[in-house]
């Protein structure tokens, strides 16, 4: 420890920027790993039928009891496909829940056999009859009297048709014959099917270049939460096809981009194929994103989804993780913009009934950095109902005014691609989450300039200015400006909002070695200053070379943005990150969150302000921010005409708009994507006591009835 009163200053002088390196070096880059393949692919049914004991897959103790019953366990034993036919004459002389189950289990281990056994068609034909007496257990009318939703057996019958399912999947694509869009026919030793594949949700056929499953992967870091929702249906990972042909949003997606999808197939009671013999199915491809339950049979039936692991993949795609200019946009600016993917962009697929939520990182960082959060938030259903979300990259290494323009820009050609009409309500409800610098150029989306961020340069009039016009022009896009109207509220992490003390003289000069600015922007402050001599009062806004100069406490372009005029309606919360400050923190730094001080971080004039006790990297990972951040997203729907939060419904039904007078406040277009929704199932699936869709397992019952 320093003793001398020179050493102490000589430590408090170099300490920031020891810190500031270390915490950033700390920072997750390209060399996290997000995923890795599992050796054997993830399966429920694992443990119950003890599919990977040296003894072999055998039934559960249920199934081998009614075995028992009927005398067929010394066959099931000795000659597993002929216990399985026997016990399939059983159910057809007397079908019970408990004996279409059985058959079920019976012909996923024999699938399982044949398939070891390099058998493919005969495993396929027993992973469809499994998939058909599961499917049939879950939803025949005739059974609704044995059926126990509550019985541990019940899901074991789910567990069957998702791994039954999943394992004709992977024959079916191993041979190339699931095309989304497209009629497939598929021979199994016995039987000839036409599979007809359908995408349900947003996604389109040609969006899906290849599935992978989700069974295969599990999550190496970078993500502290699986989300995955129990139900029917195999989870998988659709790689997006880039399209040579570009609609309004193709340019905002990135390259390598994966999304969540379920496969559900529907198996109808086909006891009269085709004429040629063929028997026909549906396979459908739903985005869990659009709906998580679907109507089966008069049941509402949940899908099982995993929303993580695609996101895991996309994130630990070489084609993304080669896009990342975190490192590239601090210490080069200009190369970073030319050579890798900048601007807007987006990891769903654009949806016009909903809010953007645009995500700003911070220095030396990605969207990358949000991805905890994000991956957090859109596992609300009302979040995920309500609202889309967008990231903004912008290279780092630049002053964040600079930075702040280009957003402006960027935010006017999204708008412009996405809404040429300008006709879209949602996109006039925009809420921006700034990270760090990210919140800095943020929060200058909502300012109106007037004359005060000019008068930090000169008195003078800016018509006085000597320059040409274009080199003007640029200057004017970085001091004037007007407030965005579509933005209307700013959310601000660990932000510092009156410059950070990590930004002194040492950092400074030790960044201003490594960092090079594009040589436009260079060149257009030097010819402005020595075109104007005396002009100017103030250099700093021309003169400040990188973004870590733009951050110094003494800059004076905080006062003017915390006293500048915002736009109108513009709502702004913080989130402040508050470290332990015990022990050698506390004599050497601010009360803060080890980079931005509290006394920088806090703002006043904010609706809300919440501490959470982080770091500067982790404040915005933190799960205190993210449900600070979920409070006000359900805040700012619920204050909007027409679009509060409707009551937790089921997604996938018909969807209908009820219309009303506060939708008159908005666009004609706005108030037809704003409105109060109902959900109305079809009249077949509603039950006649309730009116509503019966849930899976559940049975009738018909007031009156005896």
């Amino acid at each position: 420890m320093p003793q001398t009163d020179s050493e102490r200053r000589n430590l408090q002088r170099h300490l920031p920027l020891v810190l500031l390196l270390a915490f950033l070096a700390a920072a997750p880059g390209c060399a996290q790993r997000y995923i890795t393949l599992r050796k054997v692919p993830k399966n429920p049914l694992e443990g119950p039928l003890n599919l990977l004991s040296r003894s072999g897959p055998k039934p559960t103790g249920r199934t081998e009891m009614l075995l028992r019953r009927y005398d067929l366990l010394d066959t099931q034993e000795k000659n597993p496909p002929l216990a399985l036919v026997s016990l399939r004459q059983q159910v057809a002389e007397e079908p019970t829940s408990d004996k279409v189950y059985a058959v079920a289990e019976l012909a996923y281990l024999d699938a399982k056999r044949k398939q070891d056994a390099g058998q493919i068609k005969e495993a396929l034909d027993l992973y469809g009859a499994a998939v058909a007496y599961s499917y049939r257990y879950l939803f025949e009318p005739g059974l609704d009297r044995f059926r126990n939703p509550y019985d541990p057996q019940f899901r074991r019958a789910c567990d069957l048709y998702n791994s039954s399912l999943e394992g004709a999947l992977r024959i079916a694509i191993q041979k190339g014959k699931v095309k989304p869009g497209q009629a497939e026919t598929i021979e199994t030793a016995s039987q000839k099917f036409r599979l007809d594949i359908e995408v349900k949700g947003p996604w389109h056929p040609e969006d899906l270049n290849r599935l992978e499953f989700v069974s295969d992967y599990e999550i190496a870091g970078g993500l502290t939460n699986l989300h995955h929702t129990y139900g029917l249906g195999v989870p998988l990972i659709a790689v997006r096809a880039k399209h040579e042909e570009e609609d309004a949003a193709e340019k905002f997606y990135p390259p390598g981009l994966s999304f969540p999808v379920t496969a559900f197939l529907r198996v109808a009671a086909d006891s009269n194929p085709e004429s040629n013999g063929v028997h026909h199915c549906v396979l459908e491809l739903h985005d869990p994103l659009h709906a998580t339950t679907l109507s089966v049979c008069d049941r509402l039936v949940p899908l099982e989804t995993d929303l993580t692991t695609p996101l895991a993949f996309f994130l630990d795609n070489p084609a993304f993780k080669a896009q990342d200019i975190s490192t590239e946009g601090l210490f080069n600016p200009g190369g970073a913009t030319e050579t890798k993917i900048k601007g807007m962009y987006m990891v769903e697929p654009y949806d016009p009934n909903k809010i953007p939520v645009v995500m700003v990182h911070g220095l030396w960082s990605s969207p990358t950095t949000w991805m905890e959060m994000f991956n957090d938030l859109r596992s609300f259903p009302e979040i995920r109902a309500r609202y889309q979300f967008w990231f903004y990259l912008y290279p780092t290494g630049q002053p964040f005014w600079v930075s702040a323009a280009q957003m402006r820009d960027d935010l006017a050609d999204a708008r412009q691609k996405l809404d040429p009409g300008g006709q879209n309500g949602n996109l006039d409800q925009m809420v921006l989450v700034g990270h760090s610098m990210g919140g800095l150029v943020s929060k200058l989306q909502t300012l109106e300039s007037g004359d005060d961020f000019w008068h930090i340069l000169s008195d003078k009039p800016f018509s006085d200015l000597k320059a040409t016009d274009e080199d003007r022009e640029k200057l004017a896009r970085i001091i004037y400006f007007h407030p965005n109207p579509a933005v209307k509220r700013v959310i601000t992490i660990g932000t510092p909002h009156h410059g950070s003390d990590f930004a002194n003289d040492y950092t400074r000069l030790f960044f201003r070695k490594f960092i090079h600015l594009p040589d436009m922007l260079t060149e257009l402050t030097n010819k402005l200053v020595i075109g104007n001599p005396g002009f100017f009062k103030n250099t700093a806004m021309l003169t400040t070379t990188t973004s870590i100069d733009s951050l110094a406490p003494n800059d004076p372009i905080f006062p003017v943005m915390v006293t500048a005029q915002k736009g109108p309606g513009v709502k702004y919360h913080n989130i402040v990150g508050r470290i332990d400050r015990s022990g050698f923190l506390k004599q050497w730094t601010e009360d803060g969150d080890g980079i931005v001080s509290y006394k920088s971080a806090h703002l006043d004039d904010v609706m809300s302000e919440r501490p959470v006790t982080a770091d500067h990297l982790a404040v915005h990972r933190h799960p205190l921010a993210t449900l600070e951040v979920r409070r006000i997203l359900l805040e700012h729907m619920n204050e909007l005409p027409g679009l509060a939060a409707p009551p937790p419904v089921p997604l996938g039904y018909q969807i209908l708009s009820t219309g009303g007078e506060g939708d008159a406040r908005l666009p004609p277009a706005a108030a037809m994507r704003l409105a109060p929704t109902v959900v109305i199932p079809p009249q077949s699936a509603a039950s006649p006591a309730t009116g509503l869709p019966r849930p899976i397992g559940a049975s009738v019952t018909i007031p009156g009835a005896r």
